[in-house]
C-alpha cells in the first residue's frame, strides 16, 4: 500500500528556476560587493616589518619600506595629475582642462581609505572628466581619467577579492558599451579600456588568489603538524600503557601467588594471619581484574601480548649488536654500581636507548655513536650521542615523534631529558630518571642454624 504525502510549498517558491536562483545569487553577490556601504572606512594598513621583504633591510629602513603601498599609490595618484597637465599643455587648453585631473588623482589617493567608493567615484566622474578635459584623445575616458581608472580597479581588486574585480570589471563594460552607443560611436576607448584592464585584474586576482591559498596552507600545515604530534604523542602513551599492563600484571600475579602459598609456609598460623594472607590475595586478584579492565582497552583488536619478559638494561648488548649488524659503530660505557631498578625503569631506560639508536641510523648513516649508562645514588642517567653523518648515503627525513615518545616516557617517570644537536654537527641525547636508593636488608636471628 503506497501513501502518499503532499508537501506544502511557498507561494511562488515552485516558479523560482536554477537559473533564477542563480541570477539572484549574482545580483546578491553585486549588491554585497559594490552597494552596501561602499564608503566604508577601511584604510590600508603598512606592511608587517618582519615580512619576506622588509625583515631583509637594515632596522632603520624598515620604519619607512612599510609604507611602501601608500607611496605607490600616491605616486600613481601625482602621475595622474601630471598626466592632464601634459595633456592641457599640448593642447593649448585652459586651467579647466587640467582641473580635469584632480578628480581622477582623488580617486586614485582615496582607494587608501575607502576603495570601494573611490571606484564608483572614478566611474561616476568619467563623463565629467571627458568634458572638461575635452575631446580629440578618446571617449568616454580622458587619458588623465583612463588611467585613474585603471590604478583604483587595480587596487580595489588587490583590496578586495576576485568576486569584486569581476563586478568592477563587468560595470566598467557596460558603462563603456553605453556611451559608446549613445554618446560617441566613433573614437572609443572602451575596448582599450576592457582589454588593459582585465589584464591588470587578471593577474592581480592571480596574486591575490595565490596569497590567500598560501596563508591558507600555512594555517592547514600547522593545525596537521598539531594533529600529527597529538596522535603520535596517544600512539607513545598507548604504547605505554600496554608495556605497564604486562609489567604491573606480572608482579600483580605473584603477589597473589605468594599470598595463596605464604600460610602454608609457618606451622600452625594463627587465624588472624590466615585471614590477613586471604584479604591480600582478595586484593590483589580485584586489583589485577581492574587493571585488565581499564588498560585492556588500549589494546587493539590484533594486539597480542609478547611471550617473552619486556625488556631491560640488561639486554643492551644484544640491542647493540643488532645496531652494529645494521651499519652503525657503537659503544657502550657503564658507570657506577650496577644494580636492578624497578622494572618500568629498566623498560623505559631501554625503549630510550633503542629509539635514539634508530634515530642515529636514520638521520646520521656512517656516523659512530655512544651509549653511556650511569648508575648513580639518586637515580639513573643516559646519554646517547652520535656524530656526523658520513659517506654518501643521505639521511632521512624526520619529523621528531621519537623525541615526542622518549619525553613522554621520561615524564611518565618524573625524570628530565634534554636533546639536541652537538656541535661538531651529531646529536646528543641525554636523561636522568630518579630511582630511591635501595633500602638495606634487614637481617634477623630467625631460621638460622
Amino acid at each position: 500500500m503506497t501513501e502518499t504525502q503532499t508537501q506544502t510549498m511557498p507561494t511562488g517558491a515552485k516558479s523560482r528556476s536554477p537559473e533564477y536562483r542563480l541570477a539572484a545569487g549574482a545580483l546578491s553577490g553585486l549588491r554585497q560587493d559594490l552597494f552596501k556601504d561602499p564608503f566604508a572606512y577601511r584604510p590600508l594598513p603598512p606592511w608587517s616589518p618582519d615580512g619576506p621583504l622588509i625583515g631583509r633591510l637594515p632596522e632603520r629602513v624598515r620604519g619607512y619600506a612599510v609604507w611602501t603601498p601608500h607611496a605607490v599609490v600616491l605616486g600613481a595618484a601625482l602621475f595622474t595629475l601630471l598626466i592632464a597637465f601634459a595633456v592641457d599643455d599640448s593642447m593649448g587648453g585652459d586651467v579647466i582642462h587640467a582641473l580635469s585631473g584632480f578628480v581622477p588623482a582623488l580617486a586614485v589617493a582615496m582607494t587608501l581609505i575607502r576603495p570601494v567608493g573611490a571606484w564608483w567615484i572614478s566611474l561616476v566622474s568619467t563623463p565629467f572628466v571627458a568634458v572638461m578635459g575635452g575631446d580629440g584623445f578618446g571617449a568616454p575616458w580622458a587619458p588623465a581619467g583612463f588611467f585613474a581608472h585603471l590604478v583604483v580597479m587595480t587596487v580595489v581588486a588587490a583590496r578586495t577579492r576576485p568576486r569584486t574585480a569581476a563586478w568592477m570589471w563587468a560595470c566598467t563594460a557596460a558603462f563603456g558599451f553605453f556611451a559608446s552607443v549613445f554618446w560617441y560611436s566613433l573614437d572609443s576607448d572602451t575596448a582599450p579600456m576592457l582589454v588593459v584592464s582585465a589584464l591588470a585584474l587578471l593577474v592581480t586576482t592571480s596574486v591575490h588568489i595565490r596569497r590567500e591559498a598560501k596563508v591558507e596552507m600555512t594555517a592547514q600545515r600547522q593545525v596537521t603538524a598539531v594533529e600529527r604530534d597529538r596522535r603520535t604523542l596517544l600512539e607513545e602513551r598507548t604504547n605505554i600503557a600496554r608495556e605497564l599492563h604486562d609489567v604491573v600484571a606480572h608482579h600483580m600475579s605473584v603477589v597473589a601467588i605468594q599470598a595463596e602459598a605464604a600460610p602454608y609456609r609457618v606451622e600452625n598460623p594463627p587465624p588472624e594471619l590466615e585471614q590477613a594472607f586471604v584479604t591480600i590475595r582478595e586484593n590483589a586478584v580485584a586489583a589485577l581484574t581492574e587493571l585488565r579492565r581499564v588498560l585492556g582497552v588500549v589494546r587493539a583488536e590484533d594486539y597480542e601480548a609478547p611471550d617473552a619478559p619486556q625488556p631491560t638494561l640488561a639486554d643492551l648488548g644484544r640491542l647493540l649488536e643488532n645496531v652494529r649488524e645494521a651499519g652503525l659503530r657503537v659503544g657502550q660505557t657503564v658507570t657506577g654500581a650496577v644494580r636492578d631498578l624497578p622494572q618500568g625503569v629498566e623498560l623505559s631506560a631501554y625503549r630510550i636507548v633503542q629509539e635514539a639508536l634508530s634515530n642515529a641510523l636514520r638521520h646520521a648513516p656512517g656516523a659512530e655513536a655512544r651509549v653511556e649508562v650511569s648508575y648513580v645514588l639518586g637515580g639513573l642517567g643516559l646519554r646517547i650521542v652520535n656524530g656526523p653523518p658520513t659517506g654518501l648515503v643521505k639521511p632521512s627525513p624526520g619529523a621528531g615523534h621519537g623525541i615526542t615518545g622518549m619525553r613522554e616516557r621520561i615524564a611518565m617517570l618524573s625524570g628530565e631529558m634534554t636533546a639536541g644537536p652537538t656541535a661538531d654537527g651529531g646529536y646528543e641525547v641525554a636523561a636522568f630518571v630518579p630511582v630511591a636508593a635501595p633500602e638495606p636488608e634487614a637481617t634477623t636471628e630467625t631460621g638460622r642454624s
